[in-house]
């Protein structure tokens, strides 16, 4: 078999469909992952997460042998290509913690050998690609690296890995041939830019549709302050008006990537990024903004309050960053109780949809959830997305701006 390859961090959001679609695509795949919960569920055939189109082919690529998973680190040293989706976190300051990006590659390149081809899949701070070239080189490793970022939806992984162009940055026109012949694989195009430029791709990319979506949900905030209805403006600016049609609607804006790659591109440029440090506080305060308009209106500190959806996007079961939970922050000081409802996410502490809106004095929705369509609440609801009004009466797709 031509192609071999290790994914670290191999049965995450990031890892595991690549590895799917490689391994569909010809490669021969080891999942390579230390949470032994999620290895042990991909091993049996089960996706740990919500993947559209994951489960079956999963199942095959397991059963003839192309896809295997291990938490064995020297996994790492049998393959040709290893492919990395340990991105750069940020600290409490939301700076980037390289030192942590660092550790980790350590004990990776350690078990690597000469002629390896090393990609970094997942968002890295500029300059991080290069310099891990370096490192590599200054303690004798001789293999090609590069960076090829993922930009797929999270739950679409599977489609658009083989539809969306793939950006190839490779550190040496070696590496970057063998990147482009791996995920040539996919059938998708190759587009081929320097290592510095395929990072800020990634994070131009995310910083955009963050500043999108804060400014979608800054005019939210002015058409409330004065009575006017946001999603009947909004309509009227994109009805047959091409240079308005991809204006997206207000919502929040989680999920793990948007928020957090904004803030590094803001430390990569010396804190001087001020549109994305207002995106950053227009989207963070929405949950704040929501609360208070309610209480204008609704006394609730007596009331009991629920939350409908507590993912960072409708149809998917990731918790992670969801402002639906600094919603729930806002609303356990200001209200008698909280209520935490959904389908898709696992918490003892959440109560099913019944009881939500059975108990229930004011609902808020928290993701679009394909479950609460056509929901018509006896109580106050308070639908930042506009989701319940359009579902119940137009049948339309949401327009949420946590589609990260």
């Amino acid at each position: 078999m031509k192609h071999s390859v290790c994914i670290v961090g191999g049965c995450g959001h990031i890892g595991l469909p690549l590895g799917i679609a490689l391994s569909t695509a010809g490669a021969r795949v080891t999942l390579l992952d230390n949470t032994e919960s999620r290895v042990r569920s991909v091993a049996e055939g089960r996706m740990p997460f919500l993947e559209r189109g994951a489960d079956e082919s999963l199942t095959e690529v397991l059963a003839d042998g192309r896809l295997t998973v291990t938490m064995d680190p020297d996994a790492v040293g049998r393959s040709d290509t290893v492919v990395v989706t340990i991105g750069t976190p940020v600290d409490e300051f939301l700076s980037p913690e390289v030192r942590t990006f660092d550790r980790a590659m350590e004990s990776i390149l350690g078990r690597m050998h000469d002629g390896q081809l090393l990609i970094l899949r997942s968002t890295v701070f500029p300059g991080v690609t290069s310099r891990l070239d370096k490192r590599t080189r200054e303690r004798g490793l001789r293999i090609d690296v590069a960076h090829c970022p993922e930009r797929i939806a999270q739950g679409y992984a599977l489609e658009e890995t083989g539809s969306l162009p793939q950006i190839i940055g490779g550190v040496t026109p070696s590496a970057a041939r063998r990147a482009s012949a791996l995920f040539a694989l996919l059938g998708a195009k190759q587009i081929e830019i320097p290592p510095v430029e395929a990072e800020l791709c990634k994070l131009f990319c995310n910083s955009y549709r963050y500043i999108n979506f804060a400014i979608a949900n800054q005019f939210y905030v002015i058409a409330e302050k004065f009575g006017a209805d946001f999603d009947r403006v909004r309509k009227a600016m994109t009805t047959d008006y091409p240079r308005m049609a991809g204006f997206p609607g207000a919502g929040f804006a989680g999920g793990p990537c948007l928020l957090k790659d904004t803030m590094q591109l803001a430390a990569f440029n010396h804190n001087d990024f001020v549109l994305g440090q207002a995106a950053m506080m227009i989207n963070e305060g929405l949950p704040t903004f929501l609360v208070e308009s309610a209480k204008a209106s609704y006394d609730l500190s007596t009331a009991t309050v629920a939350i409908l959806g507590m993912a960072f996007k409708g149809n998917s079961d990731d918790p992670r960053d969801s402002l639906a939970y600094k919603l729930r922050k806002v609303l356990t000081f200001e209200s008698r109780k909280v209520l935490c409802t959904d389908p898709y996410i696992e918490d003892p502490s959440f109560v099913s949809l019944e009881t939500a809106l059975e108990e229930a004095d004011v609902l808020f929705l928290g993701a679009c959830h394909d479950e609460y369509r056509g929901l018509t609440p006896r109580q106050p609801t308070i639908d930042v997305f506009n989701f319940l009004k359009r579902t119940s009466t137009e049948g339309a797709e949401p327009r949420t701006a946590n589609a990260a």
